[in-house]
């Protein structure tokens, strides 16, 4: 029966770190707003640095 007991605390203290590692993250909203207007900013960039990419490579094509 010891067994068992052993496997309780492990799942016991499993849980627990867990627990801690899945607490939300530490931004405001503002913040979250700032992250999330950055990394649009930065795919439109790509997304037009592809476009003009593909532009030239059909210029070059022709």
């Amino acid at each position: 029966m010891a067994r068992g007991n052993q496997r309780d605390k492990a799942r016991e203290k499993n849980q627990q770190k867990l627990a801690a590692t899945k607490k939300g993250n530490g931004m405001s909203g503002s913040e979250q707003m700032r992250e999330k207007d950055k990394v649009a900013a930065i795919m439109l960039a790509k997304q037009k640095a592809a476009l003009e990419k593909k532009e030239a490579d059909a210029q070059q094509s022709k």
